[in-house]
């Protein structure tokens, strides 16, 4: 384990989800009605829950607007839900704001050149293993995992271990 994530993952208050390319594969699915769907990964959508459990506000930052985002965010209890949002950063600072929280305090997971502001500018920026190669770049860490196959839950248990909580969490279901 990177012992720098580590320690920029200690000062986490608040973990940032993109939604294509990071909670899925990036592939859009399109209905001959014009609507679409989404697949997601259960071992993602449980690191977050176990991260919300241990007092990490979550939120989704998407460029895209879709039905399917929305119900996923309340499954898994997600408190901030940004969608529809082209600039992140701007959204991001929208939230800072609300919570009063710093830059600093954030972890930003994501996959493609809108996300790279953000990623380059809070606490913790990391890319998924799949993401553009400039922003693998020029992010905190890569994770192993690809969007959508594990990569959420990576990220969420790198801040869990680096705030002493993920052995509680996981001794919970022994």
């Amino acid at each position: 384990m990177n012992q720098a994530l580590l320690q920029r993952a200690q000062a986490v208050k608040l973990a940032v989800f993109d939604v294509d390319g990071v909670l899925t594969d990036g592939k859009l699915y399109f209905l001959p009605d014009g609507s679409e769907f989404k697949t997601f990964n259960t071992l993602d959508g449980h690191g977050i829950k176990m991260l919300i459990q241990s007092g990490v506000r979550t939120a989704i930052i998407t460029g895209r607007t879709s039905p399917v985002v929305e119900r996923r965010a309340k499954n898994l209890g997600i408190q901030h839900l940004f969608q529809g949002r082209e600039d992140k950063l701007e959204a991001l600072d929208e939230l800072l704001a609300e919570l009063n929280l710093e830059r600093s305090a954030v972890a930003y997971l994501g996959d493609d050149l809108p996300d790279l502001p953000a990623i380059r500018r809070v606490g913790l920026g990391m890319a998924v293993a799949s993401a553009d190669p400039f922003v693998r770049e020029h992010a905190h860490g890569v994770t192993t995992a690809r969007g959508g196959e594990g990569a959420a839950r990576e990220f969420c248990e790198l801040i869990l271990r680096a705030q002493g909580t993920l052995d509680a969490a996981q001794a919970a279901y022994l």
